[in-house]
């Protein structure tokens, strides 16, 4: 595996808690630059002058990436953002499996394979999402499985065959992969297992908990090289028992002695500002995850708040910029301070097509782009803190 670019990445150090006033101010300079880097053309790649987030992000060692949706690809203004802003790119919903093998034995990887030509044409590397998830799953396979058509034994050997054939199909092209994905109990989920995995995830439910162990070595087995991640959310920061963070990270650490090949841990990263978070609780659990020889990520940061409409997205609260740029530039410092952190994803390029709006009633404002394409206080926050941490020294 490819770990160079980790090894000359300078750490952010604790003069960065200041970031937090600067994230707050929008600088015209910036702003005017990121507006001329908007409407490059596409295909163009940053320079050393440029002020794109991954520009400023390279002497640091870290990655930003971004989901995508290869459907607005051909939206001149959004290609040049999502292949001149990034170094990473996610297909949001391309690699999930009902979108893959919509009818049995039937694959539909164009799409998917639209999202890596893509960054392979910007010099991005891309980050497969996800193999193994309760939600997106083919309706084939879990009509089949409620009615018994579709026994327990058959169904690993149909999940064993989708991970395989998937992982080999894009061997090679896939940097990270998430193997599995939101597979531990909330504090709300009324049949967490002892060791924190949520019982009625249904996977666990049909094939048991050694389920998740085996989807990362049959990952691993067709694509050695690719990093293999677990994915999910409040497992870094955001739930303040920590309960799930330390259910994950009891989990990883068997995972890693019993030899399972895991490569890391990725905190998702979905913000609201109605609610708390910590930034220094979220240095310190991707730093323990770290401490298990994991890398550690964020995988599909945003922030949330209460917005006019899903049309226009205009925030109702007048702070509520400055607290989405707090902590946009908090989930960033935190990931900049553990030297294991090797990329932090933005969960879709703008508003008009995140996924926040439709799942979240009155909310939306998520990303760094308005529904626009022009960007917004929570991109000048990023650009700041990646600029200060450009100069920081070592711990």
């Amino acid at each position: 595996m490819n770990n160079s670019h980790n090894s000359r990445r300078p750490l952010a150090a604790r003069r960065l808690a200041g970031v937090v006033a600067a994230a707050a101010a929008v600088s015209i300079a910036l702003v005017s630059t990121a507006n001329a880097a908007t409407h490059a053309a596409p295909g163009t790649r940053p320079h050393p002058a440029d002020t794109s987030l991954r520009a400023l992000a390279e002497p640091t060692g870290l990655r930003i990436g971004v989901s995508i949706n290869p459907d607005r690809l051909s939206d001149p203004a959004y290609a040049a953002i999502a292949g001149g802003q990034f170094s990473t790119v996610t297909p949001e919903n391309q690699m999930k499996w009902d979108n893959i093998e919509p009818t049995q034995g039937t694959y539909h990887w164009a799409p998917a394979e639209k999202v890596v030509a893509f960054a392979d044409a910007h010099g991005q590397k891309v980050r497969g999402h996800t193999l193994l998830w309760a939600n997106q799953i083919p309706s084939w396979l879990t009509d089949d499985v409620g009615n018994g058509s579709i026994t327990d034994a058959q169904l690993r050997t149909i999940v064993k065959k989708h991970v395989i054939d998937e992982v080999s199909h894009f061997r090679g092209k896939i940097w990270q992969w998430d193997v599995a994905n939101e597979m531990f109990a909330n504090s709300w989920d009324a049949n967490p297992l002892p060791d924190g995995i949520n019982g009625d995830e249904f996977w666990v439910q049909h094939l048991g908990e050694g389920i998740i162990a085996d989807a990362f070595r049959w990952a691993h087995a067709a694509d050695p090289h690719a990093l293999l991640f677990y994915n999910d959310y409040n497992i870094s920061g955001e739930d303040g028992t920590n309960a799930k963070a330390d259910a994950v990270y009891a989990w990883a650490k068997k995972m890693r002695a019993e030899g399972v090949p895991i490569d890391g841990i990725g905190e998702q990263g979905h913000l609201d500002t109605q609610y708390g978070f910590s930034g220094d609780l979220e240095r310190s659990d991707l730093q323990r995850y770290a401490g298990l020889g994991l890398k550690v990520a964020i995988t599909e940061a945003d922030v949330r708040t209460f917005v006019d409409s899903a049309a226009t997205q205009v925030p109702t609260d007048s702070l509520a910029a400055s607290a989405q740029s707090n902590e946009f530039s908090q989930e960033l410092q935190a990931c900049l301070e553990v030297r294991s952190c090797i990329s932090f994803t933005v969960w879709d390029v703008d508003d008009a097509d995140s996924w926040v709006p439709g799942t979240f009633a009155g909310e939306g404002a998520a990303t760094l782009y308005d529904v626009n394409l022009k960007p917004k206080a929570q991109y000048t926050a990023l650009q700041q803190t990646l600029q200060l941490a450009a100069g920081a020294p070592r711990r």
